[in-house]
C-alpha cells in the first residue's frame, strides 16, 4: 500500500466509507465542506458563518460569535463542539486531527493520525489568531490571549496566553462576593 492510500484509507475508515462509492462520497463531502468552509471565512456576517459552520457538522450553541477568516477543521468538522456564549476572533484555526502525512517514517513510528475531539465551553473568548490543537477542552468562561497555540486543557475561569499557551490570571477571584440573592 503506497503511503497517500494509506492516509486515504484512514479517513475513509473514520467516515466508515468502502468501496469506489465511498471515495466519491468521501471526495463529494470534502468538496462541499471545503466550499461551505470558504464561503463562511469570507462572509462579514457572523450569523451566516455560524450556520454555515452548523451545515458543516461543527456542533454550535446560541449566542456564538466567529470572526471573519476563522478555520474550523477541514476532515472532521464534527469532531468540534461549541457551546453558547462563546466569542472566536478571526483567523483563528480549531483542529480536531493531526496528520503528518508525506513523513511516513514519522506517521508509523512516532506520530499517527490522531482525531480527537475539541470541546469549548459556554462563555469562552478566544482572542484573534488563536490556534486550538485536537483534544482540546476549553473551560467555561476561559480567555484564550491573541495568537496563543493552545495544545492541552485550560481550566474554567483561566487566562492563558503563549505558544503553548499558559495559565497567566485566574478569573473567579476578580468576581465581588454578592450579598443578595
Amino acid at each position: 500500500m503506497t503511503k497517500h492510500k494509506k492516509s486515504h484509507n484512514e479517513v475513509l475508515s473514520y467516515y466508515h466509507y468502502k468501496g469506489r462509492f465511498g471515495v466519491a462520497r468521501l471526495y463529494l463531502f470534502i468538496g462541499m465542506s471545503w466550499a461551505l468552509q470558504a464561503i463562511a471565512k469570507a462572509v462579514p456576517s457572523a450569523s451566516v458563518t455560524v450556520a454555515l459552520q452548523r451545515l458543516r457538522g461543527v456542533k454550535i450553541g446560541d449566542e456564538v460569535y466567529i470572526g471573519q477568516g476563522v478555520i474550523f477543521d477541514e476532515i472532521y468538522p464534527k469532531e468540534i463542539s461549541i457551546g453558547n456564549n462563546v466569542s472566536i476572533g478571526m483567523r483563528t484555526m480549531i483542529f480536531a486531527h493531526s496528520n503528518p502525512t508525506r513523513s511516513f517514517e514519522l506517521k508509523s513510528k512516532y506520530y499517527p493520525r490522531e482525531v480527537k475531539p475539541v470541546l469549548i465551553k459556554s462563555g469562552t473568548w478566544i482572542a484573534p489568531g488563536a490556534i486550538i490543537l485536537a483534544g482540546v477542552t476549553l473551560g467555561e468562561n476561559c480567555v484564550v490571549s491573541a495568537g496563543s497555540v493552545v495544545a492541552s486543557d485550560v481550566d474554567p475561569y483561566t487566562v492563558v496566553a503563549g505558544n503553548p499557551a499558559r495559565p497567566v490570571r485566574r478569573l473567579e477571584n476578580d468576581h465581588p462576593k454578592s450579598n443578595g440573592p
